[in-house]
């Protein structure tokens, strides 16, 4: 049967799957090991979404889940487009069909679907929500939801207190207090014991050394060759990235481009949390919106456009889906496979003195991206003219 096919695993819907029939056997989600050796990590509140899944077969959940994160990325990609103040045209139809074909060949893409991960649907959540008017009465909420779901979401909230979005701050807290409480509700003892035992555990994510964390943490533990990076060093690097991060969101917020703001956010979020993997890094596909949208734009000088141009190219070469091949018989995902095939840059170490840069490429896109984004977007002082 084959294995290593872009819809020919699903792991992760899987254990999503294997959680949530769990709790509809009466079992105790976060004491059992699913699938023989997997930890459930998110949120009570995820599991009734995940029940549908529970009910059909795993061949028909995993067709339907697949579809939904195409949809998802091709509604985040005309969503993108709209908030930079495209019309949604035939043409933008298409290009927008074009990306999400393109944006299939980056490594965070790729494995979400290979996983069957829930990052994209997330990230459209966010940006449905905090893309709405800025009088709207349940901005906040969804982001919310997401965050009650997965934790990361959790750091547009500081975003949002940064800009002085203080109802969207509040919908947020309400949706997040929510699916808290509605968590206790359904499921008292497992909510309980999420929240207190398990929120901390972050090695429950995975080991901070994995190949493909792709956190500062993650860099940290991978120059270090160590399971135990300093706490110190992490926190004060976390700091630094987090001002930057949030300096460039802020910048691009006052400047107009909420889209670029909030892809800021997702991708600081992603940056300095503890355990990163590769399809965190789904803000990418924003990004590249992004810079689609200003090649197309006609007043861009031929400069600038040749510098959008590289650092697109620049971004997709280093989140590609690069093949690594193993070819001996490997544990891997729940069983022994005869080779393997990784994707994504981190497995490229074979030139040391570049391990820096491969071990680690998202958060230096992240870097370049937020840096790019406060140099274009920084303060201009009006010198002022004595009469």
């Amino acid at each position: 049967m084959p294995f290593w096919g872009l819809f020919d695993n699903q792991l992760d819907l899987d254990v999503y799957r294997a959680g949530a029939q769990t709790v509809l056997d009466g079992g105790k989600l976060y004491d059992v090991k699913l699938l023989g050796q997997m930890d459930y990590t998110y949120a009570p509140i995820s599991i009734p979404f995940f029940i549908p899944f529970a009910l059909m077969s795993f061949g028909a959940a995993r067709i339907v889940w697949s579809a939904g994160i195409l949809v998802a990325l091709y509604l985040v990609i005309m969503l993108s487009f709209r908030v930079l103040g495209r019309r949604p045209t035939w043409q933008l139809r298409v290009i927008a069909l074009s990306l999400v074909a393109i944006v299939m060949l980056l490594e965070p893409v790729r494995t979400t679907i290979w996983y069957g991960q829930i990052n994209v649907f997330l990230m459209l959540l966010v940006l449905a929500d905090l893309t709405r008017d800025d009088d709207s009465r349940v901005r906040g909420l969804g982001t919310g939801l997401a965050a009650g779901i997965k934790m990361t979401p959790l750091i547009f909230g500081l975003y949002l207190v940064i800009v002085g979005r203080w109802r969207a701050v509040a919908g947020l807290v309400a949706g997040f207090a929510a699916t808290v409480a509605i968590g206790f509700l359904i499921m008292p003892k497992a909510a309980l014991k999420f929240w207190t035992a398990r929120i901390s555990d972050s090695n429950r994510v995975g080991s901070p050394q994995s190949v493909g964390n792709q956190s500062l943490r993650g860099w940290l533990a991978n120059l270090a060759d160590t399971d135990t990076p300093s706490t110190t060093i992490w926190l004060v690097t976390a700091l630094v990235a987090l001002g930057i991060g949030m300096y460039a969101a802020y910048l691009a917020h006052h400047r107009g481009n909420e889209l670029l703001a909030l892809t800021m956010v997702g991708m600081t979020g992603c940056a300095v949390s503890p355990m990163s993997w590769g399809h965190h890094w789904v803000w990418f596909v924003p990004l590249t919106v992004i810079g689609v949208d200003l090649l197309l734009r006609v007043g861009l000088s031929v400069p600038r456009r040749l510098l959008v141009g590289a650092g697109l190219v620049a971004m997709l070469l280093a989140a590609f889906s690069w093949r690594t091949h193993y070819d001996h018989a490997i544990w891997f995902v729940l069983r022994s496979v005869p080779d393997g095939y990784m994707i994504g840059l981190f497995f490229k170490t074979g030139v040391d003195s570049l391990r820096w840069f491969t071990i680690f490429p998202y958060g230096w896109l992240f870097a370049v991206s937020a840096v790019a984004t406060i140099v274009a977007y920084r303060p201009v002082r009006v010198a002022e003219t004595a009469i």
